[in-house]
């Protein structure tokens, strides 16, 4: 690993954990966890996703989702529903009270970094946001590495994938 790979993973670990202690501490009543949160984020952007496809998109173990959604459904966050050809697969949705939640999450986030970004120096605001376009870019490449990465473990004969 180079000396930037390695400062710039130290930094995006270090700027998860910042944003995570910031949103406690900016909305310390919120009842839910990160990974909660970042469940419903993820099936907000992914209305009617089964349990599989979340834990492959967050990196979960189905099991770990499963719990998730069960305490996500007993606080009337998510509701789940027979698929519509095999009523043997299991649809996820927000409830409005869920869609609630997640642009409450947004929303804190958002205020989070406009409060921070106000402190800083304008040219390192400038910086930050001339450098969006190529942070997109590379969540992009590290989701296709993660997705190779899975392929990969579901069948590991070259050029070969299992079907799901």
């Amino acid at each position: 690993m180079t000396g930037t790979e390695a400062e710039l993973a130290d930094v995006v670990a270090r700027l998860r954990r910042a944003m995570r202690r910031a949103a406690r501490g900016a909305d310390p009543g919120n009842p839910l966890s990160v990974a909660q949160l970042e469940l419903l984020s993820s099936l907000a952007d992914n209305p009617g996703a089964q349990p599989g496809q979340l834990a492959r998109a967050l990196r979960l173990a189905p099991n770990s989702v499963t719990t998730l959604v069960n305490g996500l459904r007993a606080r009337d966050l998510v509701t789940r529903a027979s698929g519509v050809g095999d009523r043997r697969t299991v649809r996820l949705t927000l409830t409005e009270a869920g869609e609630d939640m997640v642009r409450h999450w947004q929303a804190t986030n958002a205020e989070i970094l406009r409060t921070a970004l106000a402190g800083l120096h304008p040219g390192w605001q400038h910086v930050l946001s001339a450098a969006l376009p190529a942070l997109r870019e590379l969540i992009g490449a590290i989701d296709e590495f993660a997705e190779e990465a899975n392929r990969a473990v579901t069948d590991p004969r070259p050029g070969r994938t299992a079907p799901r």
